[in-house]
């Protein structure tokens, strides 16, 4: 009896504890809601820029949500645009600071943003930018400044680019676990990584075009603001000549050397204010919010934006991952919304499932059929992410994209060494030939093998067809760029695989043109649960996230690294269009 009553004063207490706790987090809704509305930008103010978490293209944030960027990991590349966009023609706003970033966004995002500010320097205002540290893509950001000022002790980063891929083959051998390998026969650089322990030339050749076509880009667009020839800057990468402040000043990649309240002296003076006097600063967080519902664009006809951004698994879907159902629903809406004259897809994806990958190409072609499509690629659309994009009518990418990469492949884990050293023996029954299909346990057999080779061989075919019609080139003229080889932006230009250089605005503009468009709006799909409806329906998920964290901590960056790879192998399922590595460019 003392159990049960025990029992249910537990039940009580633990309903009426909760009950506390929900209404306390209401409260804190409420406050947050208040404060939101309460944002106030003053006069003669400044925008700080300073980018704290990780930019995705897209977060998909609800503005009419009180639960909007609660538990939110990142930072949406659309609002940061939208909010130079908009203190560009806000009186108030004199200048912008862009301040000690350590920017955590690909190559093309940061290009986009750096466009934007170029945009808000047209109209007589200010960038001054600041940091203690000036990684090699904070100062490719931070070189659109008017003047650029660093910390007599600081470091900057300026020395070219370069990326690393690791090899597993001597980890598959000493551990007895190997990936079975099944490509397109040309297709050799993808999963290299598993068949050898060296680079080949091949691989190295395309890596090294690959980087120096971005390296140039930024090149160029550094030699523009800061008046140093390309030939210059590259003499300061190859001498390190930035390496210290002092040098970095006598090399003109920097202003002058200050501290930070030398630096506020100099904002001070461009604000025309007293060096005393309280300098206004507007957040970027806070000014998202006010821009957030300011509209640029108006009419009651609208283009619809579509983000597809991550790698690309069969099924639903979600802020980072495509999957054809969240894909697919929005461009469903967008082709029968009437008042949606053109579609433009936004892609930035490594590629993954071939299959998904047909079946959103397939949406595509048919919104085609009824309103323009056109596509923007963002940091990376290669593979799979190239495939979706193939049917568009224009595609559009940045200098800076990664893209191609037209190609298709199969993994499939072994144990048999594994199995012999530890003493598992694997046998099977089934009642047909082929009802035994494959075992981790036993050798690959060879029909199988051929089935799954067949399978390939069958899906690369489809994949150069659909680049082939949508890019009204022959298959052989596919061919040639095809092979897994990955391509910049500028390069894919050159080979005819996208239509123009240019960021998602440009995209939007040309569909407007092609929908023959005075006036419009921009409608954006898919709309994303908040993290906090993320987090409460996947409190295991919030638990897992912790975890890596913690296992991160404890193994280190580069340990991690390896361990993500191989998770992410092992999740891979069916025949896959991706890049053929992880690309960490530095």
């Amino acid at each position: 009896m003392n159990f049960l009553r025990n029992f249910l004063a537990s039940i009580l207490g633990s309903l009426f504890a909760f009950g506390i706790l929900f209404v306390m987090f209401l409260i804190f809704v409420s406050l947050v809601s208040s404060s939101e509305d309460s944002v106030a930008i003053k006069d003669n103010s400044i925008l700080e820029l300073q980018l704290k978490r990780p930019i995705s293209d897209y977060t998909g944030n609800d503005e009419l949500d009180p639960f909007a960027g609660i538990f939110q990991e990142s930072q949406g590349l659309d609002e940061i645009i939208q909010a130079i966009d908009v203190a560009k023609n806000d009186d108030r706003i004199k200048g912008i600071s862009i301040n000690n970033n350590f920017i955590m966004a690909g190559l093309a995002q940061t290009q986009a943003i750096r466009k934007s500010l170029e945009d808000f320097k047209e109209e007589g205002k200010f960038i001054y930018a600041y940091a203690d540290f000036f990684m090699q893509r904070d100062y490719y950001l931070a070189s659109v400044a008017d003047s650029i000022f660093i910390n007599p002790v600081g470091v900057l980063d300026f020395k070219g680019l370069s990326t690393e891929v690791l090899y597993f083959k001597e980890l598959q051998e000493k551990s007895g676990i190997k990936m079975e390998v099944i490509r397109h026969g040309k297709y050799k650089s993808a999963v290299e990584p598993y068949l050898e322990n060296n680079m080949s030339e091949a691989n190295r050749s395309q890596l090294t075009s690959l980087l120096q076509s971005l390296w140039n880009s930024m090149v160029v667009d550094i030699s523009k603001t800061r008046s140093i020839s390309e030939s210059d800057l590259n003499v300061i990468a190859d001498t390190l000549g930035g390496r210290t402040p002092k040098y970095a000043k006598q090399s003109g990649l920097i202003d002058d050397v200050v501290f930070y309240d030398e630096y506020e002296s100099k904002l001070a003076n461009a604000l025309k204010i007293k060096k005393d006097d309280d300098i206004n600063y507007s957040t970027l967080d806070d000014y998202v919010k006010y821009s957030n519902k300011k509209t640029l664009k108006s009419g009651d006809d609208k283009i619809a934006v579509i983000f597809a951004q991550g790698e690309i698994f069969y099924g639903e879907g979600g802020p980072n991952i495509i999957g054809q159902g969240i894909i697919n629903e929005a461009l469903i809406k967008a082709r029968d919304d009437k008042k949606v004259k053109a579609i433009v897809l936004r892609v930035n994806s490594p590629g993954g499932s071939a299959l998904t990958s047909d079946i959103i190409w397939r949406e595509v072609a048919l919104a085609k059929k009824v309103k323009p499509v056109i596509v923007s690629m963002g940091n990376v659309a290669a593979s799979g992410g190239y495939y979706i994009a193939a049917g568009a009518d224009k595609i559009f990418a940045e200098p800076t994209t990664i893209t191609g990469s037209i190609g298709v492949f199969g993994t499939v884990p072994n144990m048999t060494e594994l199995a012999d050293n530890i003493g598992i023996n694997a046998e099977q029954v089934g009642t047909n030939k082929n009802a035994v299909e494959y075992s981790l346990f036993e050798p690959m057999q060879e029909s199988f093998k051929n089935q799954i080779q067949e399978s390939i061989e069958e899906t690369y075919q489809t994949f150069l067809q659909r680049v082939s019609e949508g890019r009204n080139m022959t298959m052989a003229q596919v061919d040639s760029v095809a092979q897994g080889r990955v391509w910049s932006g500028t390069e894919a230009l050159e080979v005819g695989l996208v239509d123009e250089l240019g960021n998602l605005d440009d995209a939007i503009e040309a569909a407007a043109e092609l929908a023959s468009l005075n006036s419009y709006g921009v409608k954006k799909f898919p709309k994303y649960k908040s993290g906090f409806e993320r987090f409460m329906e996947d409190l295991e998920g919030a638990s897992l996230q912790i975890k890596e964290n913690v296992l991160k901590d404890e193994i280190g960056d580069e340990a991690y690294k390896v361990l993500k790879e191989l998770q992410s192998f092992k999740e891979q399922k069916g025949i896959q269009a991706r890049m053929p590595f992880a690309l960490d460019i530095k």
